[in-house]
């Protein structure tokens, strides 16, 4: 009896587990997982953020109009000066040297031009008595404005050397402010090169630089809102005031300048601060940053299939990020949902359940 009963129970164990195998082998039904759509909005929505700093309006290289050695530095970068003060002083004794000589220079030509006066004097006298010949007296007389022309060219060299002494100190343009310092005391520097750079007093605004490919799309007085790093959601109104024509050999950037009212932002000189341009009208769509995917460095979107509620990866052409959005210049249309969190989950066609912000079902195929 008992050899019967466990007979059965091996019997019943084997066909439980032969149950069990065919059980594992079965597919599994996918599960269809929500997934938060939006249709892009017109480009206007997109608000593009391009990081600067503030800068004086106008600022001055300022440096030596003759070579030399720098003796002295009196200021540092961030030094408030006022016009006329001396910011850096050349060693001057070769300049002083120049001086002398074209003093002495002067004093011996003025000796040879008054000697050349009293022969010409003297000829003269003796012509009127007919004691020498007409050509005599000439000789005396160009040689006496020869000596008056050299008299006059070494003043003139004269007054040049004194200038350059005078060069030897850099002085301040105007009022303003030590933006930077490019050189110290004991270096060698030629005539030209920059020591100091100085923002002078006055207007501040915000240099920026705008991307190649969307250049078209600013343009001198558009509006842009302002806002600095030190103040983070206070933003002030703006207007570009400059914008360059060409681009810079190395970024392909666009230089622009963005005039705003300092005052009321308590803008300093160096703080760094964001400008905020609207998309023009020309860009036709924009999506949150979300759901922009890269791949390659190939942007894409994945876009709902309306008929099937299946995800489609689709390429797209963007423009410059925005804080929150991105244009979008290629690839998308307006009636299509595209996938606007989570878009590094998800994979190609895969079914998903397509919902609002506000968590409820999107019937795609009625639009």
């Amino acid at each position: 009896m008992n050899a019967i009963a466990l007979r059965h129970g091996v019997l019943a164990l084997g066909f439980a587990l032969v149950l069990a195998g065919c059980g594992n082998g079965a597919k599994e039904a996918e599960v269809i997982r929500p997934a938060l759509v939006e249709k892009p909005l017109p480009g206007g929505h997109a608000v593009l953020a391009f990081p600067g700093d503030v800068r004086a309006r106008e600022e001055s290289a300022l440096s030596f109009r003759v070579a030399g050695k720098i003796a002295k530095r009196h200021v540092d970068a961030g030094a408030q000066v006022k016009s006329g003060d001396v910011l850096a002083e050349l060693d001057a004794d070769d300049l002083r040297l120049q001086v002398d000589a074209s003093r002495a220079a002067l004093n011996s030509a003025q000796a040879d031009l008054a000697l050349a006066k009293t022969e010409r004097e003297r000829y003269r006298a003796l012509l009127d008595r007919k004691l020498v010949a007409q050509s005599a007296f000439d000789a005396q007389d160009n040689a006496f404005k020869a000596a008056q022309a050299r008299a006059e060219q070494v003043r003139a060299q004269l007054d040049v050397t004194r200038n350059q002494a005078g060069y030897a100190q850099l002085r301040a343009p105007a009022d303003g402010i030590v933006a930077t310092r490019h050189a110290e005391a004991g270096q060698n520097v030629a005539a030209g090169q920059t020591v100091f750079t100085l923002a002078a007093d006055g207007e501040r605004e915000i240099a920026i630089s705008l991307p190649e490919q969307t250049i078209g799309q600013f343009s001198v007085g558009q509006r842009v809102m302002v806002e600095l790093w030190s103040q983070p959601g206070t933003r002030v109104p703006g207007t570009i005031r400059e914008l360059s024509r060409a681009a810079d050999a190395l970024a392909r950037t666009y230089a622009a300048r963005v005039s705003f009212d300092a005052e009321t932002a308590d803008a300093q000189l160096g703080q760094s601060a964001r400008v905020y341009i609207g998309a023009a009208e020309g860009t036709a769509l924009s999506v949150p940053l979300a759901a922009v995917t890269a791949d390659g460095g190939a942007s894409f979107v994945w876009v709902v299939d309306p008929a099937t509620s299946t995800l489609r990866r689709t390429p797209v052409q963007t423009g410059p990020y925005g804080e929150e959005r991105v244009p979008i210049l290629a690839g998308l249309a307006d009636t299509d949902w595209v996938v606007v969190a989570g878009a590094h989950l998800v994979r190609d066609g895969q079914p998903v359940k397509p919902i609002d912000r506000d968590n409820r079902a999107i019937a795609l195929a009625a639009e």
